[in-house]
């Protein structure tokens, strides 16, 4: 099946199977790799990438249906050798561990700020709900996007709260693709007591 494809800004002409995903055709077509594969069944957010404004998940996400719509992946944030806000944010938070779910947190947070220039923590905690970090990097993500929103200073009274006791995120997600439920409690630099950061 011949498809095209119009990916950060650039149309590209793909052969493509019938059930073939757009994650798949991303990675494996056009080399792409910034979008993980994470869990396979939309539950992780590690497949996020920008499709008419939205972040969604491209691991459920046909490459038929995709030809439909603009998408932008974690590649298209930056602007030249200019990060996205959103990228600058992430490193100047140190709001990363291992890595693997950066690029999803990062592609939901830039979709969350394009409609919502200045959003609250609460906008911020229910962008974030799909995104699941086994590092538990939560609390540094939310600053982030606090920081890349322009709003680290007038939320820092709130910066703490919800996180000592455990996920960051909104209630509806705690028990979505986790064994156990929410996130693991987390200090109040928003990393596990258990994790050293300078590893």
């Amino acid at each position: 099946m011949r498809l095209a494809l119009t990916v950060n800004g650039a149309t590209h002409e793909v052969d493509a199977s019938p059930g073939a995903t757009l994650l798949s055709v991303l990675r494996d077509d056009l080399g792409l790799t910034g979008t993980r594969f994470g869990c396979g069944s939309g539950q992780c957010g590690a497949c996020y990438v920008i499709a008419d404004g939205r972040a969604v998940a491209s691991c459920l996400l046909p490459a038929r249906q995709a030809a439909e719509r603009e998408i932008t992946t974690i590649e298209g944030l930056a602007h030249g050798d200019a990060l996205h806000p959103v990228q600058e944010a992430f490193i100047a938070e140190d709001a990363m561990q291992c890595g693997y779910c950066t690029s999803g947190m990062v592609v939901s947070a830039a979709a969350l700020l394009a409609r919502d220039a200045a959003p609250d923590e609460a906008a911020i905690r229910d962008a974030l709900a799909g995104n699941l970090c086994r590092c538990g990097v939560y609390g540094r993500a939310i600053r982030a996007v606090q920081r890349a929103a322009g709003t680290r200073g007038v939320q820092k009274a709130t910066e703490t709260r919800g996180v000592a006791g455990g996920s960051p995120m909104n209630t509806t997600t705690k028990t979505r693709g986790v064994a156990g439920g929410s996130p693991p409690a987390m200090n109040k630099e928003g990393s596990p007591p258990a994790i050293n950061r300078n590893r």
